[in-house]
């Protein structure tokens, strides 16, 4: 055995390691960086929002009829309120102050539609009315989309 071939042989085993090595890596950073992101929340039926215009059947005669349920006309909003839409996957928490230490009240799905009715000064706060009910409270402001009016 000369000197080329042991360093040969050395050359491809320090070459062969570094291959294993940086594959190794590459692996590991592609499954820790698909890790790392938090999945979409599962949205089930019961937590999606109610269409408004949602087609009804009747049978009269024999013979089946679709009809539409006519969209209900919005209540006037308060001077300065608009409505909004959760953008948060995972919900809000309704709380009863502005307080990330306050009484959760309950949980506003994600994209439920909301009423802001006004943002506390440092505009951290936004406190909001559910459409539909009197429930009032208090939501982390800049987790909802303004929701355009006709």
């Amino acid at each position: 055995m000369n000197l080329s071939s042991i360093a040969q042989f050395l050359l491809g085993v320090i070459l062969g390691i570094s291959i294993l090595g940086v594959s190794g890596a590459a692996a590991g950073y592609y499954f820790f960086s698909k890790m790392a992101v938090t999945p979409s929340k599962p949205v089930f039926p019961e937590e999606r929002p109610q269409s408004s215009e949602a087609p009804a059947t009747s049978e009269a005669g024999g013979q089946e009829e679709e009809a539409t349920i006519p969209k209900p006309t919005p209540a006037e909003l308060p001077s300065g309120a608009y409505r909004v839409r959760v953008n948060w996957p995972d919900g809000l928490s309704l709380r009863d102050k502005p307080s990330l230490d306050a009484n959760r009240l309950e949980v506003i799905p994600y994209e439920a539609e909301m009423i802001v009715l006004r943002t506390t000064d440092d505009g951290k706060w936004d406190r909001v009315r559910l459409p539909g009910s009197s429930n009032e409270g208090w939501v982390k402001a800049g987790n909802s989309d303004r929701i355009e009016e006709d």
